[in-house]
């Protein structure tokens, strides 16, 4: 979707701020917010795209002000109430409503300790590549309503694919649940002078992960 998050290009956002030596985490309550979402994540509920789409959606004066795991806690408190595990009465209080369902966590101590993402292998034989490295290709000028990886800065730009990644699930689709449509994901070379025109330098490159029906030949 085009949204704030897409900040790609923008003009007046500020500096880039560099920290060296940045922590893991930058207040106990950053932790918190972590294991929160990976616990509640467990019931799988919602996809690694939904979870993304989520926090797009937030208000874009929410989403400018938030911090990073701001954001992670607003979009998580969306999903409590929209998958029905407490009310929004309950989450204001903070207090569990008389007589509801309670349910025996699925993320235990030990999962805790085994925890992955549980991302199927990249190498699949049974999904063709529909490009190769080396090709020539442009990226599709589209304006999807819903989930994308494909940044408003690259579309309608040609770049050159120097990398296969393998196959995986199609963001645009999976965060609908839609089917994961698996495909080729591949590094695309930009030339930055494609991108932003004759004043960029001419020594510069983007590289973006792209997925094949974000592609087309140029």
């Amino acid at each position: 979707m085009n949204g704030v998050h897409d900040m790609g290009g923008m003009q007046g956002m500020g500096p880039i701020r560099y920290e060296h030596n940045e922590p893991v985490f930058h207040a106990p309550w950053e932790a918190r917010v972590y294991a929160l979402d990976r616990a509640i994540g467990a019931w799988g509920k919602w996809n690694i795209d939904a979870w993304r789409h989520d926090i797009e959606t937030l208000p874009p004066a929410d989403y400018l002000r938030m911090s990073y795991y701001e954001r992670w806690f607003a979009a998580l408190e969306k999903r409590l109430v929209a998958y029905a595990f407490v009310t929004r009465e309950e989450l204001e209080s903070g207090t569990s409503a008389p007589g509801c369902a309670k349910a025996t966590p699925v993320f235990t101590p030990e999962k805790a300790r085994k925890f992955n993402r549980g991302i199927p292998s990249s190498n699949d034989p049974s999904v063709p590549p529909v490009f190769h490295i080396g090709d020539h290709v442009r990226a599709r000028n589209i304006n999807p309503v819903g989930h994308t990886r494909l940044p408003r800065y690259a579309r309608g730009k040609t770049g050159q694919i120097v990398r296969d990644h393998g196959v995986y699930a199609f963001p645009d689709t999976n965060s609908q649940y839609m089917g994961e449509h698996r495909q080729h994901v591949y590094s695309v070379r930009f030339t930055a002078r494609e991108l932003w025109g004759e004043s960029a330098s001419p020594r510069d490159s983007v590289y973006i992960d792209m997925w094949d029906d974000y592609l087309e030949r140029a």
